[in-house]
């Protein structure tokens, strides 16, 4: 019996079909790959794939809740759903840091609103006023503003001045941000890693348009 992938995206309309022709395609039919498809989830019936590639799961908790099922009765998930639950971007750089790679430097900043189920009296550990200038003097500016637990580039502000930082935060709502000094860099590669052990680096250009990030072909020296 030929073992199946499901790919399991959201907006994507060219990667996932290219993928899944190109596993089928030299597979000679021992694998099969296609898009899941899933419906209501019964917890004793799991998810009918060897293999699942997620590209979604951190925009919709219904989907994070699939996978772990899945990853629970033997399927194979990549990235490995249960470590969504502890990773975050402020997180990554403290671990970053902890091995020794160059990290920029960082605050986490308190919600501008509270949360949902949440009101002033929450928050009795919370220091307020916000010390701003020490942000602002440890940070330095320009500063990059960003989810502490997003992707895709939402939510991201380059801000140059104070006006300009308020601004961005006023309108951040509920959600946990992060600021960042702001690195101008020469150079940016995305890492693919699979097993711990295969690597695939790629040049990538975060400031060119979407379906252009990867047409980039940056070539370090062998001291960088």
């Amino acid at each position: 019996m030929a073992k199946k992938i499901g790919l399991l995206y959201g907006q994507e309309r060219s990667f996932p079909p290219a993928l899944a022709e190109e596993i089928n395609r030299k597979s000679g039919g021992k694998i099969v790959a296609e898009p899941c498809t899933i419906g209501p989830l019964c917890q004793d019936i799991p998810a009918d794939y060897d293999v699942i590639l997620d590209r979604i799961s951190h925009d919709v908790p219904f989907y994070r809740t699939y996978l772990k099922q899945a990853a629970a009765a033997g399927v194979q998930v990549i990235n490995n759903p249960f470590w969504w639950s502890c990773d975050d971007k402020f997180f990554n750089n403290v671990v970053a840091q902890a091995c020794g790679v160059a990290v920029p430097k960082t605050v986490l900043l308190p919600h501008k609103e509270h949360p949902p189920n949440t009101k002033a009296e929450s928050y009795s550990n919370l220091v307020y006023p916000v010390d701003w200038e020490s942000v602002f003097d440890y940070l330095g500016f320009p500063i990059f503003m960003k989810p502490s637990d997003g992707g895709g580039w939402r939510d991201v502000y380059k801000v140059d001045d104070r006006a300009s930082f308020f601004r961005a935060y006023d309108r951040t709502g509920s959600l946990s941000m992060m600021a960042q000094e702001a690195i101008e860099f020469t150079e940016y590669y995305r890492c693919y890693c699979i097993g711990g052990n295969h690597v695939r680096i790629m040049s990538y250009e975060p400031r060119n348009p979407h379906h252009l990030r990867y047409v980039a072909d940056f070539k370090p020296s062998v001291e960088r």
